[in-house]
């Protein structure tokens, strides 16, 4: 022993700031200022001033401080460093892009027979899992691979019971091969297991319900097959968390179980291959059901469910049918509801002073009925009833005060657009396209703040955090723990810009804001105030009967990338000062009644000449037309005055001419004026 700690001990420690030095990255600065390791950074150490603890999470940084990615250079570390320390009970390697060597070498865990909780997870390991791995040799409580590039069948495995063994992260690698039929012998008090983002085959095994402890199972993005026991859903009593995602998984949903569940928490069984009807007696303490994207049919019938804490409800992408009976109303904890994409029909219930949703999503059904009996519109931020059988006027949307994404395009309202529309501040996205809408657009279009509330949250996922402590012995404080950064994303929204229809998920949302009003009988003038959108991406306004001229203070629309206005009978030039629009991709003013020559610099270099299609007086510029503006033509701000025009010049070169002679003749005629002609 010197200076409190092993000379080892020292000694290694000091290795592995030799190896972060040769990495170019910055290291711990106390470490090697003081002969006692113990009083160092990130070094704990045991009553008897041996290393007990190692927490070096994301201790590799670089010094010019540029982010290492997952797969980038490595900080080479050999797993027989560790060798010198006899008592080690934490190992926490998280985060730091190693390629660690030996590490199907010598047993680590024949060394380290204290050690509880090691992390390696979010490093660039490869190869696959050594045997010693999964032995009983050390007692662990925490094993973290997630997020490297191991490889193998989990098959050849030689498991050993392992019973201290209470959280498992083996998340994103590419291991193959199926889950141990005897989970529950192999670890019988686990907690934790996560294995998702991998090629894991073969059925679930019905022995992790013997599992009394489970509290947290994610096996989505995998290969599984067969189906779900039942005995999941309704016999693991301390289960909150479990994720089945995108899987092969098949049969009933929940295993068939049509009574209580026994978890309270989260439930994700969406992108698989669950079919038959949902059950229709269910009851528990679920919060979150996301069942879209499977071949679910029936009706949905809730009238003897019993789930007053559930949150989040997703069966889109079904094949379900029928009414929305009222009795969804009683569902009253409800803040998502997505049914999206099935076959359900008839009118919908009037629920607006029940539920207090604030994403509903209805499209793609046929549905009719007033959308403003079902929602409570002080609350919505985010509705999609699109391509349904919904009609009367829009007068109902002047209240969703907080709307930030109003999808109505394919129903059948009809009656004009309302200045009142004007009042809804959060408006991002706005889709009224393929209805009857009439009359002309209100002005005050152009003030409402489109794109500037993007960044105010995303409403369409719910973001929280799972932290399940380690109980590591003889850790009084930090103990560590497994964290999980869970979050429910709905699906996408689908909004047609660029002439194609996208699906915006999540993330996307913060980065479109839009306006689709094609395909109504709008009319009249196009407001000019619409200039002032200077945060829009996309505006299509085609399919209609606009008249008059494109307004020149689209120039001003500098995020645009999509302007649409085909389909309409607008006349006169295409304004000059739209070349200044620099991010536009996609343009289009086809079937119009517009005349002169085709701007040609800017981005209107790269458009082609099906953007101008059915405009008999149009002309392209390489026929030799002045396309370009004369000297000292307006700016953009300066759109109220008088546009320079040759026609204007001639006229008004001509009535000068006739003034004066007109003058001249005047005086002649006057004998006061022949005097005063005589005297010049």
């Amino acid at each position: 022993m010197a200076g409190g700690c092993a000379i080892e001990e020292r000694i290694a420690l000091m290795r592995i700031r030799s190896l972060l030095v040769e990495a170019n990255s910055e290291v711990p600065a106390s470490w090697g200022r003081s002969g006692d390791c113990c009083s160092w950074e990130r070094v704990r150490c045991n009553n008897s001033t041996r290393v007990s603890g190692l927490n070096l999470d994301s201790v590799y940084q670089r010094k010019d401080h540029t982010f290492v990615p997952i797969g980038g250079p490595c900080w080479n570390l050999n797993l027989t460093i560790f060798s010198s320390f006899h008592e080690l009970q934490q190992l926490d390697l998280f985060w730091n892009s190693a390629c660690l060597q030996n590490f199907d070498g010598p047993n680590l865990f024949g060394t380290q027979r204290h050690l509880q909780f090691l992390d390696l997870s979010n490093n660039n390991f490869s190869g696959s899992l050594p045997n010693w791995m999964f032995t009983n040799e050390a007692p662990l409580l925490y094993l973290g691979l997630a997020h490297n590039s191991l490889v193998g069948s989990l098959d050849h495995l030689m498991w050993q019971q392992q019973s201290s063994l209470q959280m498992i992260n083996i998340s994103m690698n590419y291991f193959t091969g199926q889950l141990p039929m005897d989970i529950s012998s192999v670890f019988p008090n686990l907690t934790v297991l996560d294995a998702s983002y991998n090629n894991i085959s073969g059925h679930l095994p019905p022995s992790l319900c013997n599992i009394n402890s489970l509290e947290f199972v994610d096996l989505s993005n995998n290969k599984l097959t067969g189906e779900v026991p039942a005995c999941l859903f309704t016999e693991c009593w301390l289960l909150e968390f479990l994720r089945l995602s995108n899987n092969n998984l098949g049969g009933p949903i929940l295993g068939g179980a049509n009574k209580h569940l026994s978890f309270g928490g989260e439930l994700y069984l969406d992108s698989n291959y669950f079919e038959g009807p949902l059950p229709n007696n269910l009851s528990g303490e679920v919060s979150i059901m996301d069942f879209h994207d499977n071949k679910l049919s029936g009706e949905l019938d809730v009238s003897f469910w019993n789930i007053p804490s559930l949150e989040f409800f997703s069966v889109a992408s079904n094949g379900l049918t029928g009414q929305i009976y009222p009795t969804i109303c009683k569902l009253t904890g409800l803040h998502y509801l997505d049914i999206s994409n099935n076959d359900f029909e008839g009118s919908i219930p009037n629920c607006s002073s029940k539920l207090m949703l604030y994403f509903l999503n209805m499209s793609s059904n046929t549905l009719s009925g007033f959308p403003s009996y079902f929602v409570n519109s002080s609350n919505v931020v985010a509705l999609d009833i699109g391509y349904n059988r919904f009609m009367g006027s829009l007068d109902w949307i002047q209240h969703l005060y907080q709307i930030k994404l109003l999808l109505l395009g394919g129903n059948m309202f009809e009656g004009h657009i309302s200045a009142e529309l004007c009042h809804l501040r959060y408006l991002n996205i706005i889709d009224l396209s393929h209805n009857r809408l009439s009359g002309s657009l209100p002005p005050c279009i152009g003030a409402i703040p489109f794109g500037y509330h993007t960044d105010d949250g995303d409403f369409l996922s719910w973001f929280y955090d799972i932290v399940l402590d380690v109980g590591v012995s003889s850790m009084d404080y930090d103990d560590p723990s497994f964290s999980y950064d869970a979050n429910y994303v709905l699906q996408g929204f689908t909004f047609s810009t660029k002439g194609n229809i996208y699906t915006y998920s999540r993330g996307f949302y913060n980065l479109m804001s839009g306006i689709d009003l094609s395909a109504n009988m709008l009319s009249g003038e196009i407001p000019w105030e619409i200039g002032n959108l200077s945060r829009v991406k996309s505006l299509n306004l085609s399919h209609n009967f606009f008249i008059g001229q494109i307004p020149a203070t689209f120039a001003n629309m500098r995020a645009t990338e999509s302007l649409d206005l085909s389909h309409n009978e607008l006349s006169g030039p295409i304004p000059w000062q739209l070349t200044q629009m620099s991010s536009l991709e996609v343009f289009s003013v086809a079937y119009n009644n517009l005349s002169g020559c085709v701007p040609s610099s800017g981005q209107f270099s790269s458009f082609s000449m099906e953007s101008y299609l059915g405009n008999t007086d149009l002309q392209n510029s390489s026929q030799g037309n002045q396309c370009s503006p004369a000297p000292g033509s307006m700016e953009v701000e300066d759109v109220g005055e008088a546009a320079d025009d040759p026609v204007l010049y001639i006229i008004g070169a001509a009535s000068f001419v006739l003034a004066f002679w007109a003058t001249v003749a005047f005086l002649f005629c006057l004998p006061f004026g022949q005097r005063v002609m005589l005297q010049l």
